[in-house]
């Protein structure tokens, strides 16, 4: 649980997978179709899309926020690719998976292994996800 909120948004919905999501101030406005592959054209985005942009953005963010505390540079060419998918879960429902591809060059493999873990530690969309959805973390 949150001690303190240090920021909120919000975004509205219309149409669900096959409409429209804009944020309240009106600087994302997204319209949305289903992919080919759960019957839909393909001609919008998607929440899974919405989802691994977000995902990336924040997991890189946290691995500058924890190099920086430990005094080590992310290098300008550093990347995170999130991979998200969504299918039935064997409880019922549906599920979503995550996979993060996080590229570190110039640094040594174990020093960027220690940063992607805590990053992953630290990242909100991890910690949200904990517990909840197996992330599989690769270092490219």
């Amino acid at each position: 649980m949150l001690t303190k909120t240090l920021y909120q948004t919000s975004a509205t919905a219309n149409g669900g997978r096959d409409g429209r999501v804009q944020t309240a101030d009106g600087s994302l406005n997204v319209w949305l179709d289903l992919p080919v592959e759960l019957g839909g054209k393909g001609h919008g985005n998607n929440p899974e899309q919405l989802f691994a942009a977000g995902y990336a953005a924040c997991f890189l963010s946290a691995l500058k926020t924890v190099a920086s505390a430990q005094k080590v540079r992310v290098p300008a060419e550093a990347t995170v690719s999130a991979t998200v998918g969504i299918g039935p879960r064997a409880e019922g429902g549906f599920g979503i998976s995550a996979a993060l591809t996080i590229s570190l060059p110039e640094l040594e493999r174990e020093e960027a292994q220690a940063l992607i873990e805590a990053a992953h530690a630290t990242c909100p969309y991890s910690n949200a996800l904990r517990g909840n959805v197996d992330v599989a973390l690769t270092l490219a």
